[in-house]
């Protein structure tokens, strides 16, 4: 059932790769959970009892709260396919509810910050792979595993565009500077992928494609160098993208485009930091900010 489950979202919803192994592994967890606890396989079988015990296994072991209603989104995704199909007559998770918490407030790395990082990148002519990949990130605000699965033949130098892969397989045109332009080409001369890894365009030093836990490392390293933030992630390199391009009077809506959000509350949250430059735009635009009474 779990495997037609998945063959359902990679073919008929078209989940990205990532997507299909989190569910996987979610439901592989609570299929282990199902079998130690109740000697059995058959999910069609489990009830609300059942998902309140799991959801009590994963706090006493020390599960976070966005974990746990990750896992929870996936079983009612599941279990919302067996009703569809037939299998089940009503969902184990129909009255329970996802669990509050407060996530942390995400602080963008500082334009400064990143200027100082440009700068002792131009400067390191040995890692033309880690600098192109922290340049890509924050110069388009893509996703680390857009990164990672961007194909070669995707990238035009003759228009600087990139076509990106997101989430649901959506894609979406991304233009890039000449400076970044200059920063891949450069990168894909230097390129040596090993004949299955071809069609992607960052390949490691032993020619495969990049891995989410390689770009990981390098930009925790590389921004760990120029700020003492507790983020230091590729995600807070698309935070920063974002940030920056609103306060230099981007349009939310182009912005919104750009990250391949599907819904414009997505991109509005990186809004809520920006106060500051909110009144300056508006003492600064406003007929009546600056007003003598």
């Amino acid at each position: 059932m779990v495997d037609k489950f998945l063959d359902y979202i990679k073919i008929e919803k078209r989940y990205s790769e990532h997507t299909l192994t989190s569910y996987k592994k979610d439901l592989e967890d609570f299929l282990s959970f199902v079998m130690e606890t109740e000697g059995s396989q058959n999910l069609v079988k489990v009830d609300k009892k059942v998902i309140r015990n799991f959801l009590v296994h994963l706090t006493e072991n020390n599960f976070q709260k966005r974990s746990i209603n990750r896992k929870l989104s996936t079983l009612r995704s599941f279990y919302h396919y067996l009703l569809k199909i037939g299998e089940i007559k009503v969902s184990p998770l129909e009255s329970v509810s996802s669990l509050k918490f407060y996530p942390e407030k995400q602080i963008p790395i500082s334009e400064e910050e990143m200027n100082d990082l440009s700068e002792i990148l131009a400067q390191d002519e040995e890692h033309l792979l880690e600098k192109t990949i922290i340049e890509t990130l924050y110069q388009t605000g893509m996703r680390k595993a857009e990164l990672c699965n961007l194909l070669y033949e995707n990238i035009s130098f003759s228009t600087n565009e990139i076509k990106v892969k997101g989430k649901g397989n959506k894609e979406r045109i991304i233009p890039i500077s000449t400076h970044l332009a200059e920063f891949l080409n450069e990168y894909k001369l230097l390129r040596k992928p090993k004949p299955e890894y071809e069609i992607y365009f960052f390949i490691q030093a032993n020619g495969k494609k990049l891995t989410e836990k390689f770009v990981y490392s390098v930009v925790n390293r590389y921004l760990s160098i120029v700020t003492s933030k507790k983020k230091k992630s590729p995600h807070i390199l698309r935070h920063s993208f974002a940030t920056h391009v609103l306060n230099h009077g981007a349009e939310i809506s182009k912005v919104k485009k750009l990250l391949g959000h599907s819904s414009l509350a997505s991109t509005q949250v990186y809004t809520n930091g920006n106060i500051e430059q909110l009144k300056k735009v508006f003492n600064q635009a406003h007929p009546r900010a600056n007003r003598e009474d």
